[in-house]
């Protein structure tokens, strides 16, 4: 059973009802509708699908909404592109009209730039295949030249190199698009580019107040916030992290991407917190039918290095094949799961727990590790108890019982852990014991003689009320 979860961004090659089934079917656990691209009464219908979709397999399978955020970028040109050659002198003006660029300069998005930028500041344009040195800045016009040759096109986003723009994360189309996603209920909140954790506690906020009760996920992309303060505080304020690097690689420089990659994946677990990581892994397989073998890499490294879900963008929205994407990763992640180094932990081994849940989760995994437990089945209000279990590297399964779908889909992101819907909660602990067996018996996990672990509250049906574990041999469920 693979244990890192799948991320499959939702596009015109997966809305339609045979294409997302095709994805669900594949294996996917949350599907990403990217709010840069489409209208709400698209979001709505695929939306709909997918639920259709996972309830026809018996699967839970979450929605994550990712917010535009502050794109910064250039305006259009007159004849749709043109060509930068090495040396070339550009010109971007916050002033010129939106359909106006041409051979010498463009539009700007982001009024402020001429104020943000200095003389021999590097601006990396389209993701950083074009880069353009500032030779001179002159009231809204900020003066360029070209350091290599290269098209440029309408629209394209701009990263100064070393991060520093001040754009704030949340935009107006932002704060529509939280109301948009708590009318759909997704599972996930994207925020992108935060400042801070301000922006978090904001965007949480929002979707409160528009009734939604999605988790925050942080997208990582700009180079101050991979200080360790403002790091902590991003991570502090939110529920994932995802690490964006798009973005992220333009501002910081792709060879510090793998040094920051592990570090964010390792500071984030450390806090208890669940992980994605994003961009480009699969990218060659938006038309071939195989990856290379540096993505087959890049994907069993994050799954190394403790990454809770590997996300795909455009192999699964404008790839020819995104189920059989899905299935490639699929076989790449268990592969990787073996890993010794995979399967071992000494997470928080020294820290001193403050909640009675959190206690109990952490023995759980520690006593699985250590004996020959063959599962963990967690009775589960809000998921919390299977979370902190997850943290702990382990090849053990955690099996997250609730009655609640939303739990269900909320799960479905952390590592190793499979949700379980159970039709109403159980207040009868010895009945609880019995039927948490049962169903692991049910799905071929234990069979009889196999130790089991049994995680519980005294006050079922209780968030956070989880202070009982229980070892369990199959077979003796029945009379205990």
């Amino acid at each position: 059973m693979r244990r890192t979860k799948i991320v499959a961004t939702l596009g015109p090659a997966t809305t339609s009802q045979e294409s997302i089934e095709a994805i669900v079917k594949a294996g996917v656990n949350v599907v990403r509708m990217n709010f840069s691209h489409g209208s709400s009464e698209e979001h709505k219908a695929r939306a709909d699908l997918v639920r259709q979709a996972a309830m026809k397999a018996g699967r839970s399978v979450a929605i994550l909404g990712d917010l535009q955020g502050p794109k910064i970028r250039i305006e259009r040109f007159k004849d749709g592109k043109i060509f930068l050659n090495a040396g070339d002198e550009f010109v971007l003006d916050a002033n010129l009209g939106r359909d106006a660029g041409d051979q010498k300069q463009v539009g700007l998005t982001y009024k402020q730039l001429p104020r943000e930028v200095v003389v021999d500041d590097e601006l990396w344009l389209d993701d950083g295949r074009l880069v353009l040195k500032v030779i001179n800045i002159q009231e809204d016009k900020i003066y360029t030249k070209a350091i290599n040759s290269w098209e440029l096109s309408d629209n394209k986003g701009i990263n100064r190199r070393g991060g520093g723009l001040s754009a704030e994360a949340l935009t107006e189309k932002d704060k529509k698009d939280i109301k948009l996603a708590a009318e759909i209920d997704v599972d996930f909140l994207a925020v992108s580019f935060p400042r801070n954790g301000d922006d978090l506690r904001l965007a949480r906020r929002l979707m409160e107040e528009a009734g939604g009760e999605a988790a925050i996920v942080a997208k990582v992309e700009r180079a101050e916030s991979i200080i360790q303060p403002v790091l902590d505080d991003i991570i502090d304020a939110s529920d994932v992290i995802m690490v964006a690097r798009g973005d992220l690689g333009v501002e910081i420089g792709d060879a510090n991407l793998p040094e920051a990659q592990k570090m964010l994946i390792k500071r984030s677990r450390g806090k208890d917190k669940a992980v994605i990581t994003a961009t480009q892994m699969m990218e060659s397989m938006i038309t071939n039918p195989i990856p290379t073998r540096a993505e087959v890499f890049d994907v069993a490294n994050a799954v190394m290095d403790g990454t809770d879900a590997v996300m795909l963008s455009g192999e699964s929205a404008t790839g020819n094949n995104p189920a059989l994407v899905i299935e490639t990763m699929s076989k790449i992640c268990e592969e990787a799961e073996h890993n010794a180094g995979v399967t071992t932990s000494s997470h928080r081994i020294g820290d001193e727990f403050q909640r009675s849940d959190e206690a109990v989760a952490m023995a759980s995994m520690y006593i699985g590790n250590h004996m020959n437990v063959k599962a963990v089945a967690s009775l589960t209000e809000s998921g919390a108890t299977a979370r902190w279990m997850s943290r702990i590297s382990s090849g053990l399964p955690i099996y997250a019982l609730t009655p609640h779908k939303k739990t269900c889909r909320r799960v479905s992101i952390y590592r190793g852990v499979y949700p379980v819907h159970i039709d109403e909660p159980i207040t009868d602990p010895m009945h609880a014991n019995y039927m948490a067996v049962e169903l692991l018996i049910e799905r071929s996990q234990v069979k009889n003689g196999d130790l089991v672990i049994v995680t519980k509250g005294d006050l079922m049906g209780i968030d956070g009320g989880t202070n009982m574990l229980k070892i369990i041999r199959v077979g003796d469920h029945i009379i205990d």
